[in-house]
């Protein structure tokens, strides 16, 4: 019997679903008055549906947007940041003080994620959440 979900992972969405305008959410990676946490910390979409994620860094310090169990269940459009344009899978991003970034996605596998800033210290600080992705 196939692998249904490793094969739903590696397949991109219907060109029609591409089509359709993302629905934005913004995550702060950490806060001006540098405290750390994500705002906010907990994200809720469903699967099959295009969104662009927009990432920014208020903090005067760097920090990670880790969510591997989640970025394997979902397929990337691209990451802009910059004057660049990333496509293919992404794990993590880094943001340096004041960067931000756009992760245009789909989610392919519903699920609870764990979401968090590896950096030493910043997890146990408070730097987490989680992404729930209903079917």
């Amino acid at each position: 019997m196939p692998n249904l979900a490793h094969a739903a992972t590696s397949t991109a969405p219907s060109v029609d679903l591409l089509r359709q305008p993302a629905t934005e959410i913004s995550v702060s990676l950490g806060t001006s008055s540098n405290e750390l946490k994500f705002v906010p910390d907990s994200l809720e979409l469903s699967a099959f549906k295009r969104y662009k994620l927009v990432l920014t860094n208020p903090s005067p310090q760097k920090h990670y947007f880790t969510a591997k169990d989640f970025a394997d269940g979902i397929w990337t459009q691209k990451v802009e940041a910059g004057n660049v344009e990333i496509k293919g899978a992404i794990h993590e991003l880094e943001l340096k003080p004041g960067a931000k970034a756009e992760w245009v996605f789909v989610p392919l596998k519903s699920g609870k994620y764990a979401l968090r800033c590896p950096i030493p210290g910043h997890t146990e600080a408070g730097m987490k959440g989680n992404i729930a992705i209903a079917a």
